[in-house]
């Protein structure tokens, strides 16, 4: 068996003998919580006793390429989740002792240090533990005294005495913890599991006067919500941050919220702190903030893709749906729109324009156009242009000779007359040729057919 403990800086270096149960999770803090869903990625077994996060990786380490590259990978980024320590051993109690005897990390430097650590292996066990202190063991608290009159200030020299003798006045408690520190009876534990629900809390030191404020305590939620996502294979496409103002100040003003949708699952925290961020600096507090709550409203099931080792295939930056969400939460979303393909024939009704931030990416795939639509232009006008006429033939600037066509429509013939298209009084029947125009090149023409005046119309240029 291989453990690895971890230490957080909100908690004291000397353990206290009455905290709360580990097992209980509701007795995990919010720093605990993060910490053990973010070490999720490493091994499925963990879990909390007392002050530190433990995991059991011995069945995982050929997953991240062995024992060194994985307590490397560990050690270099556990301080950017708020671990100061780090220490590994065969047992849980032997890697919990050998934590509590570790110095905090210094923090005069610029930070860039790896966290302290310590470590012992299976033969190096016993004469690890024999020379530490009883402040390493919990289960030593509760007879320090009686210990202390006995002459031991040593885990070894607490081993050393009759194992009948302590059953008898300590009872199993001590010489069971003892046995497991050393390895000579198995550790079982309640392993973490995640809920079914993403729901994290923050209490701020202080008061935030200002909504720009929220985002740094919210990026702390991100890292427990990307932890969270992983763990469950899924990817979050519409999220809730909750404000709760403070009690004295508050007077009239109800707690806030602010709702984030995206157009695809995603697990890019950046791209989730950006809108938030956006979202945020629009945004007035009618009081100051103590606490903040966010929650994943939608996930979805997300599949992850093996990364390439060819530069080339390397995304950077942001993808165009990252783009247009972004530009919606900074400019508004009624001025970022986005084209929709209709199910119409009629060149003005083919596509509509809608707020980018409503639209939803379709997972069907891309079906081929139809052959005669490959002959339309990218620039459709707004209003057709009524075209003059010489010797029977259009003229824009210059007489238009046809190269293909005609394409004829007839619009509308499926709806009521008073809502169809019509011109002069009937349904348009038009017939389109593609022109060319001796200065103005390639254009896009029909000839109207109607009942009425005929004539022929610009209708749209290419490029």
């Amino acid at each position: 068996m291989l453990w690895i403990a971890l230490r957080l800086p909100a908690l004291n270096d000397d353990p206290d003998p009455a905290c709360p149960s580990p097992h209980d999770p509701h007795a995990l803090s919010p720093e605990q919580q993060a910490l053990s869903w973010w070490a999720l990625q490493f091994s499925p077994r963990v879990c909390t006793v007392e002050e530190a996060v433990l995991l059991e990786v011995e069945d995982c380490l050929r997953l991240f390429g062995g024992k060194r590259a994985l307590l490397q990978r560990l050690r270099s980024e556990c301080a950017s989740e708020g671990c100061t320590g780090l220490a590994v051993a065969p047992t849980s109690l032997a890697a919990l002792a050998l934590l509590r005897q570790l110095n905090p990390p210094d923090t005069s430097s610029d930070g860039g240090n790896p966290v302290p650590a310590a470590s012992c292996t299976e033969r190096s066990l016993t004469s690890a533990l024999d020379g530490l202190p009883l402040v390493c063991l919990s289960a030593t608290h509760p007879h320090w005294p009686t210990l202390e009159r006995l002459g031991c200030r040593t885990l070894g020299q607490v081993r050393a005495l009759p194992r009948g003798g302590m059953s008898r006045r300590f009872g199993d408690g001590l010489l069971g913890a003892l046995d497991r520190a050393y390895g000579l009876r198995p550790e079982t534990y309640a392993w973490i599991v995640l809920p079914e629900q993403f729901s994290a809390r923050l209490e701020f030191n202080g008061r935030i006067e200002v909504a720009e404020g929220l985002i740094f305590g919210a990026r702390r939620l991100l890292s427990q919500l990307a932890s969270w996502l992983q763990a469950r294979q899924r990817g979050v496409t519409a999220i809730e941050l909750h404000w709760e103002h403070d009690l004295v100040r508050r007077g009239d003003a109800c707690n806030g919220s602010i709702t984030l949708s995206t157009a695809e699952a995603t697990r890019d925290m950046q791209h989730l702190t950006r809108l938030l961020g956006e979202n945020l600096s629009r945004t007035v507090l009618t009081a100051p903030v103590v606490a903040i709550r966010l929650e994943a409203t939608q996930t979805e099931p997300l599949a992850t893709q093996s990364a390439s080792l060819l530069p080339e295939d390397l995304r950077q930056g942001e993808t165009l749906l990252q783009l247009e969400e972004r530009l919606s939460a900074r400019l508004g979303p009624q001025r970022v729109l986005r084209g929709q393909v209709q199910a119409d024939h009629r060149p003005q009704h083919m596509q509509s324009w809608s707020p980018a931030s409503t639209i939803k990416p379709s997972r069907k795939s891309k079906t081929s156009l139809p052959q005669h639509l490959a002959l339309h232009p990218p620039w459709i006008l707004q209003e057709p242009l009524r075209l003059a006429v010489k010797d029977e033939r259009p003229i824009y600037q210059g007489p238009l000779v046809m190269l293909a066509g005609p394409e004829r429509l007839e619009s509308g013939w499926w709806s009521l007359l008073s809502s169809a298209e019509a011109e002069g009084g009937e349904l348009a029947l038009r017939d389109y040729y593609v022109a060319q125009s001796p200065h103005a090149g390639l254009l896009w023409v029909y000839r109207r057919r109607s009942v009425g005046e005929p004539g022929w119309f610009l209708q749209g240029i290419y490029g």
